[in-house]
């Protein structure tokens, strides 16, 4: 039997300012995660000019049962992507800029020179842009990270996703709650000076001492920052919730964050990876 939405559980719908952002992808010929992955989020961020970009196409190597973004053989990528983000952050105007991609286990590193390439055209066409990079785990490719950290992105972010009991039940048998700690640590090893964020969704079944336990992973990885949000089903294929946590709940977690020193935190229902990105960064410094 499935669990049935709270009734605070409230998202924000399109409005005009939002159909312009789509219309803007459309015509760029672009992804963003936030269409994708069914981002609960969509409505308010596209309303915001604001939007996360999802490079190397619309498909993914892998099958998280969590992720709505589909599986399967992705379309080999595309050279002129990276000039059409840069065009689409400027015409945006956007001051900070997230990039994300699907998992493409079947490139070279994982695609690890497709992100460099987006960031350093982005950071081309648009002085003084802040871009947050949000890759997958490259398969723990230490050669990959370099590669990734070396075009500067101000932001290292790479999710756990969930914690570490559920996470070769809730995510793809390639992916490791290990290896992305990993890669965190290595990301502020290879570069000190730069800002590490990570994020998981709740209510999978996992318990409350598993999430403070994660969080304090995260930590001991030398991550400065979390999000946490409430994980909700793209569909009945999908894992089903098992819990819906309460704001206070939220709360309580954002409280207990801040107490293992994060200096970053967002804490709800409806809080993702890149949910409002720029002022969880402008927050923290």
């Amino acid at each position: 039997m499935r669990i049935r939405k709270p009734e605070w559980f409230k998202v924000q719908l399109f409005d005009a300012d939002a159909f312009e952002v789509h219309r803007l992808m459309r015509e760029l010929g672009l992804h963003t995660v936030c269409q994708e992955a069914r981002c609960p989020n969509i409505g308010e961020c596209f309303s915001r000019h604001t939007a996360t970009f999802l490079i190397l196409g619309d498909t993914c190597t892998r099958n998280c049962r969590f992720c709505a973004i589909k599986t399967g053989e992705p379309e080999p990528p595309d050279p002129a992507e990276p000039p059409r983000i840069a065009e689409a952050v400027k015409r945006m105007g956007l001051k900070y800029c997230v990039i994300t991609g699907v998992n493409r286990d079947d490139l070279h590193l994982g695609g690890a020179d497709y992100y460099a390439e987006n960031i350093r055209q982005v950071k081309a066409l648009n002085s003084g842009i802040r871009v947050e990079a949000l890759p997958g785990d490259f398969s723990g490719s230490e050669e990959a990270l370099k590669i990734v950290l070396e075009a500067e992105p101000y932001v290292f972010n790479h999710n756990i996703e969930t914690v570490e009991r559920l996470t070769p039940l809730i995510r793809d048998q390639r992916a490791d709650y290990r290896t992305s700690l990993k890669m965190l640590r290595l990301a502020r090893e290879h570069r000190p000076g730069i800002f590490t964020k990570s994020g998981m969704l709740i209510g999978l079944g996992e318990t409350w001492e598993e999430i403070l336990n994660a969080m304090k992973d995260l930590r001991e990885a030398d991550c400065g920052g979390v999000t946490i949000g409430q994980y909700i089903a793209p569909s009945r294929e999908h894992n089903p919730v098992e819990k819906y946590y309460t704001p206070e709940e939220f709360k309580t977690l954002e409280i207990e964050a801040f107490k293992l020193g994060f200096k970053g935190v967002a804490s709800g229902p409806l809080v993702r990876s890149s949910y409002r990105a720029a002022d969880f960064f402008n927050n923290c410094v």
